[in-house]
């Protein structure tokens, strides 16, 4: 389908793509990636035609259909399905001459042609692709320019998929969706007829839908079969094997760089010598493995705790007009220790809770109850939200240090991740990860107790997500977060709840109960009716009646928790004051004291330690069980 040659490319004078070669098989579901200012779009543009390459050629069979997304959302007021529908320029020009063709053959050409296209379904095509993606039947038919720039992105995308190009080019196609629609794409892309190379930073997308990975990395093209975890694993085995070849190259050149300075002047073994620089001339070097290190994400650690509930929430409602609320009926409970993830449509009300729990809103009805000295952070989906355009990262940070050193600013700079070259630029030209960087460290400035993400991972590339999942998982507050990553969600939080129907409630069952619920279960699954313990919903009744029961054991096994840290650091002050037996010098007997204490608090420690293992045990058994 696609073949690259020998393949280079510039950008404002920096080269991206060197003699890079690749072969794409017909069918292929690709997914490329590398990071980010590596080059991927400037390979689309080549690839299209949009932009020509340095040296080398693509070739493409002749008469094959490419297509992505527009790069402008269409705005006009024609209703939504009838754009997607004239996405499909052959079905277009064809229904339209139908309206006016007279010759008898001709009408006959054009409906034979329709009939073989499927034209005469194209209608419930189209209607199906918008609903995937968020439109309902009413929405479908409302202008385009009644919606907002993300919800006519959307648009831009059905048209794309509807017109079923043979290769289909998508650039980041989630940035725009929420979860139900990036679950309801990966589907679409796993069984489309064609082949896609789609650029994306999703971990999940690119395990479910491509069966194949292309790697751009220090300029070069590489193909690896198997989704994203299969390219990872063959990736650090094929650096593992690279490198020992390196070792062993250089080795030799060295070995034979020895020969040649020993023997050089000897006229013996002048023949030999020669021979020997001769070869170290032609002897190739195998290049090292380059890592491309990605700076990581740093929550501080809040300066104290706080008791839980650190929210409270009885019969709320909050919108943004008066007598006009968008939530109602709000009673829930945030721990400290909560790791929440918000699922739900855009449009239903994801970004409101949040802002309201941020306190950004202010309750229309109901009460909200907040625990004393609660600090809470919070990462806007639209980053230039909390962002001055035109100040710079260091002004962003200085305004919060007024009276710090230079120093220090830029050195607070650095920890969100900013390179040096980009510390005084304004926020409104940085890069969209840059800003993500940036807004992230001035969200957790302050060291809250309680860390909002509304979409944090739009601008992040995988090495920067995997980053931020380390970050939220050392995070000892709680989190609230909203993300289309399914990756990031399973890796960071234990409670999902689900924002519909104006209420937010808790989702009983787990990611995979949800996906089944948007796109439909993949498998050949039993009716709700068969003889397989009830149905879904009763499942996760049950479920959530088990997880209630275990609830106090889990209280105690964080009792017990907390005993061991406490006890082992009364152990280690009475270890650090034992190792100073100077300061008994006036007081021997003191000594014997802090042994027994020593003693006695280690003895406490074994058994809160045997407990803890016993409850640990006891309480996973029943998990499992359940």
């Amino acid at each position: 389908m696609l073949t690259i040659t020998d393949l280079s490319a510039r950008i404002a004078g920096r080269l991206l793509i060197d003699n890079a070669s690749l072969a794409l098989p017909v069918g292929i579901k690709a997914g490329l990636v590398g990071p980010n200012g590596a080059g991927k779009s400037t390979l689309f543009r080549i690839i299209t035609g949009d932009m020509a390459s340095e040296t080398g050629h693509v070739s493409i069979p002749k008469n094959t259909r490419i297509g992505q997304v527009a790069q402008e959302a269409p705005s006009e007021e024609t209703a939504l399905v009838e754009i997607v529908l004239r996405a499909d320029l052959e079905r277009t020009k064809l229904m339209k001459e139908a309206e006016t063709a007279t010759n008898p053959n001709r009408i006959a050409e054009i409906h034979t042609r329709l009939v073989d296209i499927d034209a005469h379904s194209a209608e419930a095509r189209a209607s199906s692709i918008l609903a995937g993606l968020g439109f309902d039947q009413d929405a479908q038919q409302r202008p385009a320019s009644s919606f907002s720039g993300g919800w006519r992105m959307r648009v831009a995308l059905a048209s794309v998929l509807f017109s079923e190009p043979d290769l289909l080019l998508l650039d980041e196609p989630t940035n725009y969706l929420d979860l139900e629609g990036t679950l309801w794409l990966e589907d679409y892309i796993r069984r489309y007829p064609h082949t896609v190379l789609i650029i994306s930073h999703d971990r999940d997308l690119l395990n479910t839908a491509a069966n194949a990975i292309v790697h751009l990395d220090q300029k070069k093209l590489t193909f690896y079969r198997g989704g994203f975890d299969q390219f990872e694993r063959q990736k650090a085995e094929r650096d593992e094997h690279q490198m020992k070849a390196r070792e062993k190259s250089l080795a030799a050149r060295k070995h034979m760089e020895e020969f040649v300075e020993r023997f050089r002047a000897k006229a013996s073994k002048a023949r030999q010598a020669q021979s020997r620089i001769k070869a170290l001339e032609k002897m190739g070097t195998v290049d090292a493995v380059i890592e491309n290190n990605v700076s990581g994400f740093s929550f501080p650690r809040p300066d104290r705790g706080v008791a839980s509930p650190i929210i409270a929430i009885e019969n709320g409602s909050v919108g943004y007009t008066p007598g006009e609320p968008i939530l109602t009926r709000l009673d829930l409970r945030i721990d400290a220790d909560d790791r929440i993830a918000l699922l739900g449509s855009n449009g239903n009300g994801k970004s409101t809770f949040a802002k309201f729990i941020a306190g950004r809103l202010e309750a229309e009805g109901g009460t909200i109850r907040t625990a004393p000295q609660l600090k809470t952070g919070f990462f806007a989906q639209h980053q230039m939200d909390d962002l001055i355009p035109e100040e710079s990262a260091v002004a962003h940070v200085r305004a919060l240090m007024p009276d710090a050193q230079e120093a220090r600013v830029r050195a607070r700079v650095a920890q969100m991740g900013l390179k040096q070259d980009k510390m005084n630029t304004a926020a409104k030209d940085l890069s969209g990860g840059e800003k993500a960087r940036l807004l992230m460290g001035l969200s957790a400035f302050h060291a809250p107790n309680l860390m909002i993400l509304d979409e944090p991972t739009n601008h992040l590339d995988i090495d920067s997500r995997a980053a931020l999942i380390r970050a939220l998982n050392d995070f000892p507050g709680a989190v609230i977060l909203i993300s289309h990553d399914r990756h990031l969600i399973e890796a960071t939080v234990d409670r999902l709840w689900i924002v519909k129907d104006g209420t937010v409630s808790t989702f009983d069952g787990d990611l995979e109960d949800y996906r089944q619920e948007v796109v439909g279960s993949s498998g050949k699954g039993k009716k709700s009716g068969d003889s397989d313990g009830g149905s879904k919903s009763e499942k996760r009744k049950q479920a959530a009646q088990a997880r209630a029961g275990l609830a106090p054991m889990k209280k105690k096994i964080k009792d017990f928790e907390a005993l061991v840290e406490r006890l082992s650091k009364q152990i280690q002050s009475l270890d650090a004051e034992l190792a100073n037996p100077d300061q008994f010098a006036d007081a021997p007997y003191k000594i014997a004291q802090k042994t027994k204490q020593r003693g006695e608090r280690a003895a406490e420690l074994a058994k809160a330690e045997e407990e803890w293992l016993i409850l640990t045990s006891e309480y996973d058994e029943q998990s499992a069980a359940e």
